[in-house]
């Protein structure tokens, strides 16, 4: 089963869709995050989560 860290980023209601398509992409491009979860909120901020799965090394034995 795979494991996965999280982190919420906290889009307030004055940033446009442009901009936060923005932050969110980079988000995906340089820390390798995907989209978990999305909600808007009722004053138009937006709460995002994203994920990346944790990759565990296995020590090799000789």
């Amino acid at each position: 089963m795979p494991e996965y860290e999280f982190v919420d980023v906290y889009v307030p209601r004055g940033v446009s869709r442009k901009e936060a398509t923005r932050l969110l992409t980079d988000h995906a491009e340089y820390g390798h995050w995907e989209l978990d979860r999305l909600s808007l909120r009722t004053d138009g901020s937006r709460r995002v989560r994203l994920k990346r799965r944790i990759i565990r090394q296995v020590r090799a034995t000789w």
